[in-house]
């Protein structure tokens, strides 16, 4: 199987992001953040016109995937995951990772989920796991916030009994305790391809690391790569895996 993970950016580069999804039909899971769905309005005031309608877009390039999408904020702008239709799902929902109660409705500090999905391909049941981590304006180090994040997704994570994928944008450098408290038990794949940026050339600060994929010991990886697509200001991270 083939797995895409990426942080579309809200779509801003609307078009090279269409076009690589049409382009890239043959991949079986796609995980995605910054997704806009029939969204009212954008969830920053940068001045950067987004994709208010780039899931629904992007799913009907898709004909042979299932969009699950799942909101963070209004109900219409989070995360989202396109899987083929040939593997089973077996259930999907979701988990918080943190609370913001003081939010007012713009930036973001907004609250944060991680969705999955558990399915089945050729008898064999898995897990996917897809994240945005909490941006809170202050780097990509570990906080207070970060720490109890990263702790909520591993207890999540160890009530898993099948082979598993964490993905996604986690907004944080590789040696935080917060990386390190994900990656107990499983691999890290940026760490052991010596991945040195995970950021296009639109990104044009100078922390590069944003974007990982973690996977269980009976995930056998065939071949992982991070693309030089720009379609965004991350790159496309690449996994293709069977399950042991």
């Amino acid at each position: 199987m083939h797995l895409i993970t990426l942080n579309i950016w809200g779509g801003f580069i609307r078009e090279p992001l269409l076009n690589f999804i049409k382009s890239h039909q043959e991949i079986d899971i796609f995980c995605l953040q910054e997704v806009y769905h029939n969204a009212p309005h954008q969830m920053s005031d940068d001045g950067k016109a987004v994709s208010l309608d780039i899931f629904d877009r992007m799913h009907e390039l898709l004909p042979n995937h299932v969009g699950y999408f799942r909101p963070v904020l209004w109900d219409s702008y989070g995360i989202a995951v396109f899987i083929k239709k040939n593997i089973t799902m077996i259930d999907t929902g979701h988990i918080s990772i943190y609370d913001n109660p003081t939010y007012r409705g713009r930036g973001p500090t907004h609250n944060r989920n991680l969705q999955w999905l558990m399915c089945k391909a050729d008898g064999k049941s898995f897990t996917i796991m897809n994240v945005h981590g909490l941006w809170n304006g202050l780097g990509k180090t570990d906080s207070d916030d970060r720490l109890e994040q990263s702790k909520r997704i591993k207890q999540f994570m160890d009530t898993i009994e099948t082979p598993k994928i964490l993905c996604g944008d986690f907004n944080l450098r590789p040696d935080t305790t917060s990386i390190a408290i994900l990656k107990e038990g499983m691999n890290d794949l940026i760490e052991q391809h010596g991945i040195t940026s995970t950021r296009t050339q639109l990104y044009d600060k100078p922390e590069k690391y944003a974007d990982y994929i973690f996977t269980s010991p009976k995930i056998n990886v065939i071949d992982f790569n991070v693309w030089d697509d720009v379609v965004s200001d991350h790159n496309p991270l690449s996994l293709k895996f069977s399950i042991t």
